[in-house]
């Protein structure tokens, strides 16, 4: 779970930078589009180190995934009863992992019929015109309600994920935990805040 984790992770912060580029205008974040499906050429065939990228990413999840209901069945077997007394310094962030583990795997089927295969995407899908595409999802409440909820879940799946991801790889310790834990704010605070300017930016009109 750690493992997977810190892999989705990595991406996460790739994905924010790239998303960025959307503020330079559509020409950019066109081209950076572009750019990702010809990453490694010549030696890589169009598209073969996106689609490698894409198989790590689906691995990871189902690695996740399983890794989660692994260890959720094994605590009900260890302890089928609940704890007469719920532990007073569990945070919310840790209190709804698996809840928001499961809205940020609707979402992520969600946003590749949206942004990647057009199935369920609104005004009309436009191959090779990712900036409108974007911006015609965000031009919807529905696409901004699902897209920022969804951020708000990975911020809070972020902040406990990437402490207790240093505990098990050995990393964390009774010296390093405020500096972790800072880290992990910090991390989850800078993704949610960069995911969601996006859609803030198409609501307010500085993209267009």
């Amino acid at each position: 779970m750690a493992v997977s984790g810190l892999i989705m992770l990595l991406y996460l912060v790739v994905h924010m930078i790239g998303n960025l580029k959307i503020f330079f205008g559509a020409a950019e974040f066109n081209h950076y589009a572009h750019w990702l499906r010809t990453v490694g050429e010549p030696f890589m065939h169009y598209e073969w180190t996106l689609w490698l990228v894409r198989i790590v990413l689906v691995v990871a999840v189902v690695a996740h995934a399983v890794s989660a209901y692994q260890l959720s069945r094994r605590d009900i077997k260890a302890r089928p009863g609940r704890y007469v007394h719920k532990k007073p310094r569990a945070s919310y962030a840790t209190r709804t992992m698996r809840w928001g583990g499961i809205i940020l795997g609707l979402f992520i089927v969600w946003h590749i019929l949206d942004l990647t295969t057009g199935t369920v995407h609104s005004g009309g899908f436009q191959a090779g015109r990712p900036y409108q595409n974007v911006v015609d999802t965000f031009s919807t409440w529905y696409g901004n309600v699902i897209y920022i909820v969804a951020m708000l879940a990975v911020g809070l799946h972020v902040r406990h994920g990437f402490w207790s991801a240093a505990q098990t790889l050995g990393v964390g310790s009774r010296r390093r935990d405020r500096a972790l834990k800072t880290a992990a704010d910090v991390l989850a605070l800078s993704l949610t805040a960069g995911f969601i300017a996006v859609p803030v930016g198409v609501m307010t009109g500085v993209v267009s």
